[in-house]
């Protein structure tokens, strides 16, 4: 059976990113949650987002920078099981889980008065990414393109068009996702894949995992 043809291809986008020290340093909550409030946003995502990018083979469910500071630092861990349970991927913008994250802090600062104070040498020094997005040389007009394009883009590409586009407009869906639904008329597949928790895999297992959706999708046909 002939694949159904897209009018415009999806065109994998890789990311890369530059990072860059901001000269802000917090020794404890009330400092971290002052400076949280008035960093750019690319310093909200750099450290709520920089882990999952660049340990694409770790073990899933990293910590945010925030949450492993406050527990292995500060040793509120109290604090620190609260901001490493706010779940990133249901948040659509980076102003809102800036929010959350200065919400959590407010909240525990009123009810404790006594703060530990990080030692000399292990404050929180905040920075920033600058993100690039570079197309890449794999593009597909068709489901069959598209599963063989998933097999070869890189941990980064793959990253791009799930994390990242979360942030990006349609807010909350993958660029997988909503290509699939809108372009090929995937809507059963296309909502399979969004309904993948992306933080419970390693990239790896993230790409075998909807590859063998896909593949699952096409045995239909055949």
């Amino acid at each position: 059976m002939p694949f159904i043809k897209a009018e415009a291809p999806f065109i994998f986008k890789t990311q890369l990113s530059l990072v860059e020290t901001m000269g802000l340093k917090a020794r404890d909550l009330v400092e971290l949650n002052y400076y949280l409030k008035e960093v750019p946003e690319s310093s909200v995502y750099h450290h709520t987002h920089h882990f999952l990018q660049q340990h694409q083979y770790l073990t899933p469910e990293p910590p945010n920078d925030f949450a492993y500071w406050i527990a292995n630092v500060l040793q509120e861990d109290e604090m620190g099981e609260k901001i490493a349970a706010i779940d990133t991927v249901q948040f659509g913008t980076l102003e809102a889980l800036r929010g959350a994250l200065v919400g959590a802090i407010e909240e525990y600062l009123a009810k404790h008065k006594a703060l530990r104070k990080a030692p000399e040498g292990e404050e929180f020094h905040f920075m920033k990414s600058i993100r690039f997005i570079l197309p890449t040389v794999y593009s597909a007009s068709d489901l069959g393109e598209f599963l063989d394009c998933l097999t070869h883009i890189s941990p980064s590409c793959l990253y791009n068009h799930i994390f990242g586009a979360r942030l990006r407009p349609p807010l909350g869906e993958s660029d997988f996702s909503n290509w699939l639904k809108n372009s090929l008329g995937e809507t059963e597949l296309a909502g399979k894949i969004e309904r993948l928790d992306p933080y419970t895999y390693t990239m790896e297992g993230l790409r075998k995992k909807i590859i063998h959706l896909i593949e699952k999708r096409l045995e239909r046909d055949r």
